[in-house]
């Protein structure tokens, strides 16, 4: 196993990760607070991008272990990670969805615009780990 360069580009991840977390997190929040100050949520939305960090690091991390390991071809793992990922998604928002909140768009749209930017950046990422 490749120790020196997995933990350099778990490093580098870590922080690239954490760096567009803030931002988009900073972003999302600004326009809620100013555009959409009259919906109430269920969910705060750092909760959403607490769980979105947390299950992309741990994605990224198995690939970049299984890559680091000799296993270039990590196309299934990224395909199976990315069906947990979509589980893991719904058991998030079944507290909402059985809830009897009063209007669950707005969190579900929340939820769905930070999963979709943070699948953008997973592919990105892994699109240049697997072209080296």
């Amino acid at each position: 196993m490749d120790t020196i360069n997995f933990k350099k580009r778990e490093l580098s991840f870590l922080f690239y990760c954490m760096l567009f977390t803030l931002v988009l997190f900073g972003v999302h929040q600004y326009l809620l607070s100013y555009f959409f100050t009259e919906y109430l949520l269920f969910y705060p939305l750092w909760h959403i991008y607490v769980f979105h960090f947390i299950i992309t690091v741990l994605f990224y991390s198995i690939i970049n272990y299984r890559y680091s390991s000799g296993h270039k071809n990590v196309f299934v793992v990224f395909m199976a990670g990315t069906f947990v990922k979509m589980g893991l998604a719904i058991v998030f928002l079944l507290p909402l969805i059985l809830s009897d909140f009063p209007n669950k768009q707005p969190d579900i749209f929340n939820f769905f615009i930070a999963y979709f930017s943070f699948l953008i950046y997973e592919v990105i990422v892994l699109n240049k780990l697997l072209r080296k």
